[in-house]
């Protein structure tokens, strides 16, 4: 059975806009993610070795399973789609969609950080509908609830408060600005082009 490693992203450290210290916390955090889903998958094949599959030993660590893996999943593109400079390439196919979805890359960019400022925790993300090709801006309450079947996604924004907080105190706003100056968008486009 496979085992999760903890992604490296220490590249990230000097980003403006997010200190060391607040980065370190993340990364501790998203680590926490990967050890609890390999804790899990390590769990549930064991009951399911021992054909301990119809009680909530079994059941509740299933459930849980979602909330850690989608945790690690969700922090690994977060991290991926930041240390850029912020700016995106117009004449690229993304670029492009953009503005063919949205009607312009402004209209696009108030959506997603309108989304990014709703009330609440959770996560700002731009999917691609992988049947009809159409980009839409979601907000994520949880990790494991919200996300809409047979889309990809390509950009993540995380808003929980440890996402900000040690850095911009209740100021989300300041934060969204520091994170779009550092969105790497060529990683963005690869997820575009998978």
């Amino acid at each position: 059975m496979p085992v999760y490693t903890p992604q490296n992203y220490s590249n990230l450290f000097g980003m403006d806009g997010f200190s060391d210290k607040l980065l370190e916390m993340h990364f501790t955090l998203y680590q926490g993610y990967v050890n609890n889903t390999n804790i899990l998958l390590a769990l549930l094949r064991a009951l399911l070795d021992a054909n301990k599959t119809s009680g909530p030993e079994y059941a509740e660590p299933k459930r849980r399973l979602g909330w850690e893996f989608d945790g690690m999943r969700l922090h690994e593109y977060y991290f991926g789609n930041l240390g850029g400079n912020g700016r995106i390439n117009r004449k690229c196919p993304l670029f492009k969609k953009i503005i063919a979805n949205f009607g312009s890359y402004d209209k696009w960019e108030q959506d997603f950080k309108a989304t990014g400022m709703m009330r609440g925790i959770g996560w700002s993300v731009l999917y691609q509908d992988i049947k009809n090709g159409q980009l839409i801006n979601f907000w994520i309450n949880e990790h494991d609830t919200g996300h809409p079947a047979g889309c990809k996604p390509l950009l993540i924004m995380d808003v929980w408060e440890h996402a900000y907080m040690p850095d911009y105190d209740l100021n989300r706003n300041n934060y969204i600005k520091a994170f779009f100056a550092n969105i790497n968008w060529d990683v963005v486009q690869e997820r575009l082009e998978e």
